[in-house]
């Protein structure tokens, strides 16, 4: 009975990367499978400097390999690369062609204001004449096909990449782009990989300065994904002020430094209220949250953007505020947080 490469690669889907739910084959490791009558030798590829990962994995995988029926030997091998950045990355992360740098924006919990953010700061290094891209990597809540106003279908080059939608300036990529207002994303993990990389690595993004990815909120797969696979120049974390976000904003603060991807900042989104009658500030969500955090995490705390009821009905009407309203006090200061991420990314 002959063994087919396939088989090997189910194998060793029973091989997690040590202290992750995710196996060695969506991370991506197994770079060649070689199999002679029975003789399998695998290559994988590993950035840590932990020796006890790679011992791990070498035991595991040929463990995984030998439950294969009709196999008479096990080979493996990992090719060992000093990560990017310092010790613990657990991937072999690599560029997306063309793409200067990727930013992350991610968060610790839902309902942050986390894809108003990654819109706005997305429109607003645009405006400072940088070629930039939109990744909605929220698979399963897309959002930013409503925030950009679009409903056009993606098409496809000869070469089977996927073409982004342009809107105000930007590329975009969306699920949104992809199901009807009504359907949802029913995925298991495996599928929801899948399209992520294909929204990184398959879609035509051309020369781009920046590449903003809005993340689902926590630190699931998707992160996961990302963040072990992508070369990221850097994330940013939002959160409002009230220490419920907070708490879970030190998560996601914790999982990109796990990964050797530099934090470049916090933003404190809904910071606070002016009523439009007096111009009187109301910190409906408390105060000092996202300095204070900011000093903690030891990184900077990029801006405060407050409660604005334009920019809301800007997000539902499909104009971001950046782009509907340049004298908005909003506006100014996303251009001052994009300030602040060219300035942390020369």
């Amino acid at each position: 009975m002959s063994i087919s490469e396939e088989q090997v690669k189910n194998a060793l889907k029973a091989v997690k990367y040590p202290g992750f739910t995710r196996d060695i084959v969506s991370f991506g490791l197994v770079k060649s499978i070689q199999i002679d009558n029975g003789d399998v030798k695998v290559q994988l590829a590993l950035a840590t400097n932990d020796p006890n990962v790679p011992a791990t994995i070498k035991n595991d995988a040929e463990r995984a390999l030998r439950t294969i029926e009709g196999i008479r030997s096990t080979k493996v091998l990992i090719d060992i690369h000093a990560p990017p950045g310092g010790a613990g990355a657990a991937t072999v992360t690599t560029r997306i062609p063309g793409v200067r740098h990727v930013i992350a924006v991610g968060s610790g919990k839902g309902g942050v204001g986390k894809s108003t953010v990654a819109a706005n700061l997305a429109m607003a290094l645009e405006q400072t004449g940088a070629r930039v891209g939109l990744c909605d990597c929220d698979i399963y809540g897309p959002s930013i096909s409503l925030m950009f106003g679009t409903r056009e279908r993606p098409t496809a080059t000869d070469e089977n990449m996927i073409v982004p939608i342009e809107q105000y300036g930007l590329r975009l990529m969306s699920m949104g782009f992809l199901l009807d207002d009504t359907s949802p994303a029913i995925l298991r993990g495996p599928m929801v990989t899948r399209y992520t990389q294909q929204f990184l690595r398959q879609v035509e993004w051309g020369e781009l300065d920046y590449l903003v990815l809005d993340l689902p909120p926590g630190t699931g797969d998707i992160q996961l994904t990302i963040v072990q696979t992508v070369a990221l120049s850097g994330a940013i974390i939002v959160t409002t002020p009230q220490e419920v976000a907070l708490i879970d904003a030190r998560k996601a603060a914790t999982m990109f430094e796990k990964v050797n991807v530099p934090v470049l900042g916090l933003v404190e989104n809904m910071s606070y209220f002016l009523s439009p009658s007096d111009n009187k500030r109301y910190d409906i969500f408390g105060s000092g949250g996202g300095e204070r955090e900011a000093k903690r995490l030891r990184v900077p705390l990029l801006g405060q953007v407050p409660i604005d009821i334009a920019t809301r009905e800007g997000g539902d009407r499909g104009i971001p505020i950046v782009s509907e309203d340049p004298k908005s006090p909003v506006t100014a200061e996303f251009k001052r947080i994009a300030q602040e991420i060219r300035k942390a990314l020369t």
